[in-house]
């Protein structure tokens, strides 16, 4: 009796792919791609200068808050451009505890992501009662309003002076800069773990339903104004996280650093890198990190004056959002999505493919 004949598609896979198999639980795959990216990332810190090393940490802390947002904007439907502002009260939080507590800072962290997660539930309360640009400018109000608080009470938060954040001390003769980058490295990668467990779970179903149509999720069962307020918090909870990674690597916390430029910005290379996608806030960070100081190093090359230098950025950034939105709609994770399900439909074609399929004994019309 013949066996059935295999299906070409699948005939065709090189034969190393068939012997790499992930594990099929979400959380134990999720945490070997978390190993790989520990390893790479030890790799490249430990090859790099101490400012490079720091570079690195805020690329993993604007991860962080890219994540966060892309939960709630991408998964859920939610527009904020108020995302700055969260990052000011973990940022905050974060150096009053420094000042005047001396618990450990790992809970002065936790304590700083669940106070910015409650802020963050208060705030999506009224926030489901608005959409799309409504939503946008309640948000954008509160963008340019809290962050002011600092100047205002002087007293508590330091005014322009702002509140000092000293970093753990790095174990043994570890560098200082790169013990800083592991913590933060370390946060995002934890953060990215559990946001793709929470997303791969009833939440993000949840989320995601609410997000493609409110009134057939509500006839699913699913309750819209509680999973839009989770989903709020939980995106606050991140970005109040990357405020106080951004306390422990600036060194210093005041209203100036966190302008309505941020929030505007975070949303954009969440856009850029791939709405709803967590392997594309990496792309959005590196952006975030790098495009101020290309560009800077571009005006100064060409003696464009400090006005265009302090705008180019920005210019820059919204031509390449452009441009990356005409090219791959769904960013740049999107993208090279797209440009690998090319390659492997290439690759079972290719000649070899087809010549190791007949070698198999399959014919091939």
């Amino acid at each position: 009796m013949s066996s059935p004949p295999t299906p070409p598609e699948a005939a065709v896979v090189p034969t190393w792919a068939r012997w790499v198999r992930l594990p099929r639980q979400p959380m134990l795959r999720h945490l070997v791609f978390a190993a790989a990216a520990a390893g790479g990332f030890y790799l490249l810190t430990s090859n790099l200068s101490a400012y490079n090393d720091f570079q690195v940490g805020e690329i993993a802390l604007y991860a962080v808050a890219l994540a966060g947002l892309s939960v709630l904007t991408g998964m859920n439907g939610q527009i904020s451009l108020g995302h700055g502002a969260l990052m000011a009260v973990g940022a905050y939080t974060f150096a009053l505890l420094a000042t005047h507590t001396s618990i450990n800072f790992v809970l002065e962290l936790a304590i700083a992501v669940g106070l910015t997660a409650v802020i963050g539930a208060v705030i999506g309360v009224p926030a489901n009662r608005l959409k799309g640009p409504y939503l946008a400018g309640m948000t954008l109000i509160l963008a340019l309003g809290l962050p002011l608080l600092g100047d205002k009470y002087q007293s508590v938060f330091g005014g322009d002076q702002g509140l000092s954040t000293i970093p753990p001390t790095a174990p043994g003769t570890i560098n200082p800069e790169e013990w800083l980058t592991w913590i933060e490295i370390i946060g995002a990668i934890v953060t990215l773990v559990l946001l793709a467990n929470l997303l791969r779970s009833r939440f993000g179903r949840s989320f995601r339903a609410v997000r493609d149509d409110e009134i057939a999720a509500s006839l699913a069962g699913i309750h819209v104004a509680r999973t839009k307020v989770v989903a709020f918090a939980v995106s606050a909870g991140c970005a109040g996280l990357a405020g106080a990674f951004l306390a422990l690597s600036t060194g210093v916390v005041t209203p100036g650093e966190f302008p309505l430029t941020l929030s505007i910005g975070i949303l954009a290379g969440m856009v850029l890198g791939g709405a709803g996608s967590l392997m594309g806030v990496w792309w959005g960070a590196i952006v975030l990190v790098y495009l101020p100081e290309w560009s800077t190093s571009f005006s100064g090359t060409f003696n464009l004056g400090a006005g265009v230098s302090a705008y180019l950025a920005i210019i820059v950034f919204g031509l390449v959002l452009i441009v990356v939105m005409l090219a791959v709609p769904n960013g740049v994770q999107g993208g090279l999505r797209w440009l690998l399900r090319w390659a492997m439909l290439r690759l079972r074609r290719s000649p070899p493919a087809v010549a190791e399929l007949q070698s198999e004994g399959h014919s091939v019309s």
